[in-house]
């Protein structure tokens, strides 16, 4: 069983302690294409292709400046340390222990729009490039066309050495869409989250986010390799909901 996440907008450079473990991005020569090209975009032109603030713009464009596709293990961050966001608030990656990490690293892959796919304790650099991002490359007219050669044939590799040729998500469909869901050579199951408003149950975003970094912690702490397990999950009040869930979507309310 292998799980797929995607990564956060924002990033956490503060140190950690909490492994000395590392390795470096698989598709570092690709990730620096795609830095290359960003280096010659002007501020105004990062703020108008991201959609971001002035100052978040200009944060990227200096980031851009200074990124390279050489760096010491001090300088960078195990990617599952560094993203943070409503995913990574419910996943608590620091407070996992070094064995968890291990196993994270085996069995969990984060899908990101710079490096394509990376492992737990790859290190990375401070970025911010989404996968939906519509970014004209020498691949095609966006990023979806620059990865389409890679990240699918990794995902389904790296899905079929597991023990369990099952592939959990728990990324967006931002990220799903990378992997080419439609022609994916073994089952994806989707777990997906809802809230009781009284009449139903509906989906919320913020708690949807969080829930999918607290799943990935209980996959990881409980070393789950069968699917089925995940049916135990009942962290923060949820419980899998036999009723609404169908083969793809795995429906877990509170």
């Amino acid at each position: 069983m292998l799980t797929i996440l995607g990564p956060a907008k924002t990033i956490d450079t503060s140190t950690h302690g909490t492994t000395e473990s590392f390795s470096f991005p698989e598709y570092i020569d690709r990730a620096e294409e795609l830095a290359d090209q960003l280096r010659q975009y002007s501020i105004p032109q990062l703020k108008s292709l991201m959609q971001v603030s002035d100052k978040l713009a200009t944060l990227n464009f200096e980031r851009y400046m200074q990124w390279r596709s050489s760096y010491s293990a001090e300088e960078g961050q195990q990617a599952i340390l560094a993203f943070s966001g409503e995913v990574f608030n419910g996943l608590q990656a620091r407070s996992l222990s070094k064995e968890d990490l291990l196993f994270a690293q085996e069995h969990i892959r984060l899908l990101s729009g710079l490096y394509g796919v990376l492992r737990p304790l790859d290190l990375i650099l401070p970025y911010r490039l989404e996968m939906g991002t519509k970014m004209k490359n020498n691949k095609g007219k966006n990023l979806y066309e620059f990865w389409k050669e890679i990240i699918p044939l990794k995902i389904a590799d790296e899905t079929g050495l597991q023990d369990s040729k099952v592939l959990i998500n728990l990324a967006s469909n931002e990220y799903l869409k990378s992997i080419q869901p439609g022609s994916f050579p073994y089952e994806i199951i989707t777990p997906v989250f809802k809230e009781s408003d009284g009449k139903g149950f509906r989906n919320v975003t913020i708690y949807a986010k969080k829930a999918r970094g607290m799943m990935l912690r209980f996959i990881i702490q409980n070393r789950i390799n069968n699917p089925e397990y995940l049916k135990a999950f009942d962290e923060d009040g949820y419980y899998f909901n036999n009723n609404l869930s169908t083969n793809k979507e795995w429906i877990f309310c509170r």
